[in-house]
């Protein structure tokens, strides 16, 4: 029997899911990847092994599956009709906030919970579906150790002058402060960046995850130094739906003078602004990209300008840059917006190649550049599964016979799930697991 770390990340309508096999003194092994979208509305399931082979394109009643409980369920259901038996481990779960006191990966225990559920107000739109998600597989698998990996984990240890806002000192021993997000995602890409190229990675970087959650993190000697998002996950730059930056002056005159309720400000920044609000069509930079609407134009020339101007920003905060770094849905597969963004940059030294932007890099700019850009896929799911198996460590010696059936199983991407046996020697020592 071999063995299978589970790594779920849940939205307010979906849940991806991954399986990998841990191997030791190596990466976990990919198995298999998937999700269910439209929970509660059209639900689907789909999944993938590690080359990209369909394994299930499955649609179900949406009376069936109707939230995170059912959702959760029908993966397991799903998983464990699969041909070849695969004992999981546990489960890793993206924590999009885990407030200014988890620095690193922990166990999942009713306290944790309890203080993750203080911070929903911070990030409404991300929360409350990883909590439900934690809580759902809980449900199905009692016994599965739970970790939770945080967005925001990457940025403690930010300067107490990056970490304040201008406010008095009560307020910050409370919570209020700068956070930062997309943490998972800048963990991944640092230390990619250090294979693709050692001889700058370690200088003044500035990592671009622009999707439709958007953010700029500078990073100096691979440790993060500001991030654009702050407090929440609507501060910076420009989103999808999300506003971003914003004078705080426009919310008081949105209270008092047009008598906006709490909630109806907190729909209009984080559902109806951003991509969305600007151009009035579409949250998807691809869409807008494929209109002729003037509208569409305004909204994407508004994200590259303001994307920029925190470029130059954090590049004066970092007093220089040796490289730029796009990753996510628009860094990753969007060359239009990109050659804009160097355009702009190039008062940096970024010499853009037009044919690697073309082609998708990796390095996109010119030999000799002053300041390199580079594409560099993101992969916060293997990050979550390291720092998975890194916490738990083995949990038996089965695990150390069964490698050779790890290879052989994520070659056909074939699983069957089953929950653990309970070991209370390790149960009883939980608390102490840290991976630092």
């Amino acid at each position: 029997m071999a063995n299978a770390i589970l790594v779920i990340n849940a939205g307010s309508s979906s849940l991806k899911f991954s399986a990998f096999a841990p191997n030791y003194g190596m990466d976990p092994v990919l198995l298999l990847k998937g999700q269910i979208e439209g929970i509660g509305t059209r639900p689907r399931l789909t999944a993938r092994d590690a080359d990209d082979h369909l394994l299930v394109d499955n649609a179900y009643d949406a009376t069936l599956v109707n939230g995170h409980n059912a959702a959760i369920a029908a993966v397991s259901t799903w998983l464990s009709t699969r041909g070849r038996k695969v004992q999981l481990l546990a489960a890793g779960h993206r924590v999009v906030h885990g407030g200014p006191d988890e620095t690193a990966a922990v166990l999942i225990t009713d306290d944790l919970l309890a203080k993750l559920e203080k911070l929903i107000p911070l990030v409404p739109l991300h929360q409350p579906a990883n909590l439900a998600g934690i809580r759902a597989l809980r449900a199905h698998h009692p016994t599965l150790p739970q970790v939770a990996c945080f967005d925001t984990a990457f940025h403690r240890g930010h300067s107490a002058i990056v970490e304040r806002f201008a406010l008095p000192e009560p307020f910050y021993r409370d919570g209020v402060r700068r956070y930062g997000f997309h943490g998972l995602s800048y963990e991944y890409i640092v230390e990619r960046f250090q294979h693709l190229a050692p001889q700058i990675a370690s200088g003044k970087i500035i990592i671009a995850h622009l999707g439709n959650g958007a953010s700029l993190c500078a990073v100096q000697n691979g440790r993060s130094v500001d991030s654009t998002m702050a407090f929440s996950s609507l501060d910076g730059l420009p989103m999808g739906t999300r506003c971003g930056a914003i004078d705080p002056g426009v919310l008081i005159y949105l209270i008092r003078e047009r008598g906006m309720s709490v909630d109806q400000i907190e729909r209009l920044l984080y559902n109806d602004s951003g991509l969305r609000g600007l151009s009035g069509l579409s949250s998807d930079a691809r869409d807008l990209l494929a209109s002729k609407d003037p509208a569409a134009k305004m909204a994407l020339d508004y994200f590259i300008l303001h994307v920029c101007r925190q470029l130059g920003s954090l590049t004066a905060l970092l007093e220089g840059l040796d490289a730029i770094v796009f990753t996510a849905g628009i860094g990753e597969h969007s060359p239009e917006i990109r050659e804009q963004i160097c355009l702009h940059a190039a008062w940096l030294g970024v010499n853009l190649d037009e044919a690697a932007n073309q082609a998708g890099g990796p390095r996109i700019t010119l030999e000799g550049s002053p300041v390199s850009a580079w594409v560099i896929p993101t992969d916060e799911e293997l990050i979550i599964a390291r720092h998975t198996f890194d916490l738990i460590g083995p949990l038996s010696t089965n695990l150390m016979t069964s490698q050779a059936r790890l290879t052989d199983g994520a070659r056909h991407g074939e699983l069957f799930v089953s929950s653990r046996t309970p070991n209370p020697a390790r149960e009883e020592g939980a608390g102490d697991w840290r991976r630092q």
